[in-house]
C-alpha cells in the first residue's frame, strides 16, 4: 500500500529530485542526472521519501540518457532524429508527471526504467 507524505519539507525535497532533471535545459551536461543525484546524496538519510524517489529518478534519468545517446548515434541511419523527438517528448512528460505526483506527496514509479540504483540494482 502506498503511503502519502504529509511533511511539506519532505514533499518539497522529493519533488525537487524530479524537477532538477530539467536542469539539462539550462545547459548543464548530464544535469538530468547530476541535479537529482545531489539532492539524493544530501537528503536520502534525512527523508525516506527522498531516498525512494531519488532512486526512481536516477534510474530513469540514467536509462533515458542511454536511450538519448543511442538515438544520437542512430541519426546516421536516419531513424535517430525521430527517436530523439519521440523520446524527448516522452521524457519531458514523464518528468512533469513525476514532479507533480511527488509534490502531492505520492510516490512515482517511472515506466521503462532499468534498476541501476536500488534494492535489486547494480549500486545497492
Amino acid at each position: 500500500m502506498q503511503r502519502i507524505i504529509e511533511d511539506e519539507k519532505e514533499k518539497t525535497w522529493g519533488m525537487l529530485t524530479h524537477l532538477l532533471a530539467l536542469s539539462l535545459f539550462i545547459g548543464i551536461p548530464f544535469g538530468n542526472v547530476i541535479g537529482p543525484l545531489i539532492i539524493y546524496l544530501v537528503k536520502k538519510d534525512e527523508y525516506e521519501f527522498v531516498k525512494e524517489q531519488g532512486r526512481e529518478v536516477l534510474n530513469f534519468q540514467i536509462t533515458w540518457s542511454l536511450i538519448l545517446i543511442i538515438s544520437t548515434i542512430l541519426i546516421v541511419l536516419g531513424i535517430g532524429i525521430l527517436m530523439l523527438i519521440a523520446f524527448g517528448i516522452a521524457w519531458l512528460v514523464l518528468v512533469i508527471v513525476g514532479t507533480v505526483t511527488a509534490s502531492n506527496g505520492n510516490s512515482y514509479k517511472y515506466p521503462f526504467t532499468i534498476d541501476f540504483i536500488g534494492k535489486t540494482g547494480l549500486m545497492k
